[in-house]
């Protein structure tokens, strides 16, 4: 069990610290995230998929009793949208049935749930970016469990559903970290350029998320970093940003463009996948530019030389 408390002497940017706050997913980068940027004065209390299978209802039930949070974020998710496909089953167990148990904790509780949410449940065809109230469509196994897992979210009382995309972090498995690897590795890597979404900090996301709580915000809001991106754009970034930070092996590999159909996978991906944001930062304020995150990002690294 990973238990923090910040000193209320320390500097915050939240208004109003939270007494008590129960986060899910510990060592996932959103999770980690969460707990590094965690309001002054609050208590965090972290637990991993070992200390908690958030699949099992009355352990569930059990611990949200123990701990009494405020605030129950969370941030554990079947995320191999691939594997999805052949164990559907086990995707929805965590995507969808889960979160029905920790609505179920956060409804006798008292507590308010904050459950993450993914671009996947949309079909990824709209020329235009998805606003909070635009029907879903999941068109893979990923997006599906994840949608109903909203749903689920969403019984609680003065539930909170945030869909992001793209998540990266300095630690963790992600699509930075497999970029800088391949590029250090090989002369070429290729990427597809016609999936257009947003690359979105872990730690933007958190900062976000601790914002959202603050402001009292229910139902359903889109957050990513601020602009548009193809993967390709992405990788070609993650070269040049970490080439500029002396990775002078990862500057010279080639990035080459190619399309979804050149890389066939289980899953389908959004071709389409821009969440607009335009409420959330109405009410929060908005993110910075994907690269300028990105580059901060890089900055906390040990790039390989």
């Amino acid at each position: 069990m990973t238990s923090v408390s910040r000193p209320s002497s320390q500097h915050s940017s939240h208004a109003r610290p939270l007494r008590k706050v129960f986060v899910t997913g510990m060592g996932g980068q959103l999770a980690r995230e969460l707990v590094a940027t965690a309001a002054d004065g609050a208590e965090i209390v972290a637990l991993d998929q070992s200390q908690l299978d958030i699949c099992d209802r009355d352990a569930v039930l059990r611990v949200m009793h123990e701990v009494s949070p405020e605030v129950i974020f969370n941030a554990a998710a079947f995320t191999a949208v691939d594997l999805a496909e052949k164990e559907s089953a086990a995707a929805d167990r965590v995507n969808h049935l889960a979160v029905g148990f920790l609505a179920e904790a956060a409804s006798v509780s008292g507590a308010r749930l904050v459950h993450v949410s993914t671009d996947y449940v949309f079909d990824g065809l709209s020329p235009l970016p998805y606003q909070p109230d635009h029907p879903t469509a999941p068109a893979s196994v990923y997006g599906r469990t994840k949608r109903d897992g909203e749903l689920a979210a969403l019984r609680a009382p003065d539930a909170l559903v945030v869909r992001t995309a793209w998540v990266y972090a300095h630690h963790g498995k992600n699509f930075v970290a497999t970029m800088l690897r391949l590029m250090h590795e090989r002369d070429e890597v290729r990427v597809v350029s016609d999936q257009v979404g947003t690359p979105t900090s872990a730690n933007g996301l958190a900062r976000a998320l601790w914002s959202l709580v603050d402001a009292g915000a229910t139902g359903n809001h889109h957050w990513t970093d601020a602009g548009v991106a193809s993967w390709y754009d992405f990788a070609v970034a993650i070269r040049d940003e970490a080439a500029a930070l002396g990775a002078a092996k990862i500057g010279r590999a080639r990035v080459t463009p190619i399309r979804t159909t050149d890389y066939p996978t289980p899953a389908r991906r959004p071709a389409m996948s821009i969440l607009s944001k335009d409420a959330t930062w109405a009410l929060i304020g908005p993110a910075r530019h994907w690269r300028e995150e990105l580059r901060e990002v890089l900055s906390r690294m040990e790039l390989p030389r």
